[in-house]
């Protein structure tokens, strides 16, 4: 599977797990085995970098994602939040996001209603291939 690339997608994901190492003591994170064991409709907070067309640096966001599928170590989520930016044609409510465990900032346990949320079809699906 492709990751998103910030010069071909116009975003990309930070990896948590990285910043976590760099800054143990002011930026925590959930523990290896609660990030590798997402199941569909948990809740995963990931770090967002996306271009923005009139700005020579790209914006940082964390935004929720809903968990759609597990398999093999990577996930897809369904976005949850609408970034806050002005002009923006890549994410909206109900985008299909890829990403690891690394990834993954912050966790939240699923509900009814997130786990009906993630049995829909996404809005725009991350191509598979």
């Amino acid at each position: 599977m492709r990751t998103p690339d910030l010069d071909d997608d116009g975003w990309c994901l930070e990896s948590g797990l990285e910043r976590h190492l760099l800054h143990p003591e002011s930026f925590e994170i959930p523990d290896e085995a609660t990030r590798a064991g997402l199941q569909p409709g948990d809740f995963a907070k990931l770090i967002f970098v996306i271009a923005v067309e009139e700005d020579d640096e790209p914006i940082v966001e964390r935004m929720w994602v809903v968990v759609r599928e597990a398999a093999d170590g990577t996930y897809f989520g369904l976005l949850d939040n609408e970034p806050e930016i002005d002009e923006n044609d890549e994410f909206w409510l109900g985008t299909e996001v890829p990403f690891g465990p690394e990834h993954v900032i912050e966790v939240q346990a699923g509900n009814a209603e997130s786990r009906d949320y993630a049995a829909r079809a996404p809005l725009k699906a991350w191509p598979r291939d």
